[in-house]
């Protein structure tokens, strides 16, 4: 008897110490912040922009190619593990539209360091200094979330009026999705950055668009379409198939659906 509780006490020393670890370096775990290419950098400096936020300076890129009632402007958020720029350089499949892309801070040439606080709040403060610096129409921006960015762009739109939404690769809250991941471990008492959009879906009047890759081996499809289902707005959802998490960009059926909402709604 005394062997077992002996071996009982250890386990219970091992697994206070895994989640004791786990919740304090879960930011590890969720974002991984990437540097600007040199190139990339050179070549886009031209639109370049710095905001202050919350003591950050963000650092981003804006492409104003004439906002209007048909000309929206879209503001980007990237995934974890994205720098934005590379996505600017797509954004040009965009028909008829202006851009705003501005790294995280902790990403790219942003200073800080990320946490879902930190993020929610800059975006409303690059939101609010387009409005008001470029007296940008708030219902002609369009919030563009991908991946993790998706939980962003619904904290933006259900802070403030937009035109619409895009949502790329999203998901209904991170719990759910570390759940899947992490089936062993208590993850709703342990994550500190939940993104939990499928808590402000049911309030959301904004249109929205959702893009779902169809083979997508990080947000599970059921994670996605439990975000669409919860939406109280009008949604279309475009499964791009064979699409993964990755490479959705890559397909053609990506920037024909994304061209397709926008020029029904601007």
């Amino acid at each position: 008897m005394g062997v077992i509780l002996e071996i009982a006490k250890i386990v219970l020393i091992v697994t206070g110490a895994v989640l004791g670890l786990v919740y304090l370096f879960q930011s590890r775990l969720i974002f991984f912040p990437q540097e600007i290419p040199d190139l990339t950098r050179e070549r886009l400096k031209d639109h370049e922009v710095r905001i202050h936020s919350h003591g950050c300076e963000l650092h981003g890129w804006f492409v104003n190619n004439t906002i209007s009632a048909t000309s929206p402007l879209v503001i980007y958020y990237g995934g974890n593990a994205e720098e934005v720029s590379a996505s600017l350089t797509e954004a040009e499949k965009i028909r008829n539209a202006s851009f705003l892309f501005m790294n995280y801070r902790g990403y790219g040439d942003s200073s800080g360091r990320p946490s879902e606080q930190g993020l929610l709040a800059d975006a409303l403060t690059v939101f609010d200094w387009v409005v008001a610096e470029h007296g940008v129409d708030p219902g002609q921006v369009v919030p563009m979330g991908r991946s993790l960015g998706s939980g962003v762009a619904v904290h933006v739109a259900s802070n403030r009026r937009v035109g619409a939404l895009i949502l790329v690769t999203p998901f209904d809250s991170l719990v759910n999705v570390a759940k899947g991941i992490y089936p062993f471990l208590p993850v709703e008492k342990l994550l500190r950055h939940r993104f939990d959009s499928l808590a402000l879906a049911p309030g959301m009047e904004t249109p929205m668009l959702a893009v779902i890759a169809g083979r997508d081996e990080i947000i599970p499809n059921q994670n996605s379409h439990n975000l669409v289902n919860a939406w109280a707005g009008p949604v279309e959802t475009l499964v791009v198939k064979g699409a993964g998490h990755n490479d959705i960009s890559l397909y053609d059926a990506y920037w024909t659906g994304i061209n397709r909402f926008l020029a029904a709604k601007f």
